[in-house]
C-alpha cells in the first residue's frame, strides 16, 4: 500500500496501471489482515488532501504495510473499531493533522501527532450506535455503487454485441461486405467522428465559485462538484481534455463542464454516441499533461451503423441509463447526508435517538 491507494475522504482505491507489487520473500508481520484500520502518513501535495485518510483492509488480497501507511491499534473497550474508521476520516481529526504536519514540499505527520489530536469521545455504547449508523450509509452507498456498475456494464455489452460483433436483431438478413479492415453489414459505413459531432470547450468555474445546485460540474476525470447555472442542457456527453484525456462521462442532468473537458453537440441519439465515445481510442499529445486534440478526435474513424439501427438501441437503453441515472442520484443524496451529520456525530452535537430509528425505517 502507498498514499496513492488511499481516497480523500476515505477508504481505498486501486487505479489501473498505479497498483504497486512485491514478489519476493517478507516477514509476514508486514502482511495487513482483513479489517485493519490504517492511515496515510505521508502526503506528496502541500495542501496535504490524502494526509490522515483511514481505510479499512478488505476481505480480498494481499496488502503489504509500509513505512508511509500507519496501522491503527485500538484500546479494547475505549474505541469502537467501525466509530474510529469514521472518526479519523473526520474534519475533526484530519484538520489538526494537517496543521501539525512537518515538510515543505512533502507532508509528514508521526505516531505521535495523531495520538495527540484532541477530541470528545461518547461513551463506547454511543460509538457503537454511531458507527452503525453511518456504516449504514455507507453499505447503501456501496449497493447503489454496484448496481450501478452493472447497468452501465449492462450498457457496454449490449453496444459491443449489436456494433462491433454485428449480431443486432436481424442481423442474420443482413450480408457483410469486405472492407480493408474487417468485414461489416451491408449498408454501413466508414466515417469520422467530425462528421457527426462537435466538441465545444468547458468554461472555467474554481471550486470557491461553485454555489451549489441541481447542475453537475465535470472536469477530465469526472464529476467535481455541483453549480446552480448550466453550461450545456442534459443529458450531455463530456469528454476530458487535459489531465485525464481523452475520458467519457454521461451527465443525465445539466452540466457545467469546466475548462480541461470538451462536451459533444450532435444530431444523433445521445445514448448510442456515448457508448460509441466509450469504445474509441483517441490520439493525445503532450508529455508531462495529457492533451487530446479535438481535431485529432474529428479524424478519429468509425463504423457507422444505419439510423434505423441507432435509434432502435437509444430506445432500448434508455430504461437502463434512467435506473442508472436515479442510483446515482440517491448515491448522491446520501453521501452529502453522510458528511453532513459526520462531524455533528462525532462530535457528540446531535442527539442521535430520532435518527437511528428513522435510518431503521429507511434501510
Amino acid at each position: 500500500l502507498t498514499p496513492g491507494n488511499f481516497c480523500l475522504s476515505g477508504g481505498l482505491q486501486v487505479r489501473p496501471g498505479k497498483e504497486r507489487y512485491f514478489d519476493q520473500d517478507f516477514d509476514p508481520k508486514w502482511l495487513l489482515g482483513p479489517g485493519d484500520l490504517v492511515i496515510a502518513m505521508t502526503d506528496l501535495k502541500q495542501s496535504a488532501p490524502i494526509l490522515g485518510s483511514t481505510a479499512r483492509i478488505p476481505e480480498q488480497g494481499k496488502f503489504l504495510h509500509n513505512q508511509r501507511i500507519g496501522l491503527v491499534e485500538l484500546i479494547a473497550d475505549k474505541l469502537d473499531e467501525r466509530f474510529a474508521y469514521y472518526l479519523l476520516n473526520s474534519e475533526l481529526v484530519r484538520s489538526q493533522l494537517r496543521a501539525s504536519a512537518t515538510g515543505s514540499t512533502v507532508r509528514h505527520t508521526a505516531p505521535a501527532r495523531i495520538e495527540s489530536c484532541q477530541i470528545k469521545i461518547p461513551p463506547i455504547e454511543t460509538q457503537r450506535v454511531i458507527g452503525g449508523i453511518l456504516r449504514t450509509f455507507d453499505d447503501l452507498i456501496e449497493n447503489n455503487q454496484q448496481r450501478v456498475g452493472f447497468l452501465e456494464e449492462t450498457a457496454r455489452l449490449l453496444y459491443r454485441e449489436w456494433f462491433v460483433n454485428f449480431r443486432y436483431p436481424g442481423h442474420e438478413e443482413v450480408p457483410l461486405v469486405e472492407s480493408e479492415s474487417r468485414p461489416f453489414p451491408k449498408g454501413w459505413r466508414v466515417a469520422e467522428l467530425g462528421e457527426i459531432l462537435t466538441l465545444a470547450y468547458g468554461k472555467a468555474l474554481k471550486a470557491a465559485d461553485r454555489v451549489g445546485g441541481p447542475v453537475a460540474v465535470y472536469g477530465s476525470g469526472g464529476l467535481v462538484g455541483w453549480h446552480d447555472e448550466p453550461l450545456v442542457s442534459g443529458p450531455a456527453i463530456i469528454v476530458g481534455r487535459a489531465g485525464t484525456a481523452g475520458s467519457v462521462h454521461w451527465s443525465e442532468t445539466d452540466a457545467h463542464p469546466i475548462d480541461s473537458a470538451f462536451y459533444v453537440s450532435s444530431s444523433l441519439p445521445s445514448r448510442w454516441l456515448h457508448q460509441m465515445l466509450i469504445t474509441c481510442t483517441f490520439v493525445l499529445s503532450g508529455a508531462a499533461i495529457p492533451i487530446l486534440n479535438r481535431h485529432d478526435l474529428y479524424r478519429t474513424q468509425i463504423l457507422m451503423p444505419n439510423t434505423d439501427l441507432i435509434e432502435n438501441f437509444d430506445r432500448l437503453i434508455a430504461p437502463v441509463y434512467g435506473l442508472s441515472a436515479s442510483l446515482s442520484c440517491q448515491t448522491a443524496f446520501l453521501k452529502e447526508a453522510r458528511d453532513l451529520l459526520l462531524p455533528r456525530l462525532v462530535s457528540g452535537d446531535l442527539d442521535i435517538s430520532d435518527l437511528n430509528l428513522g435510518l431503521e425505517a429507511v434501510s
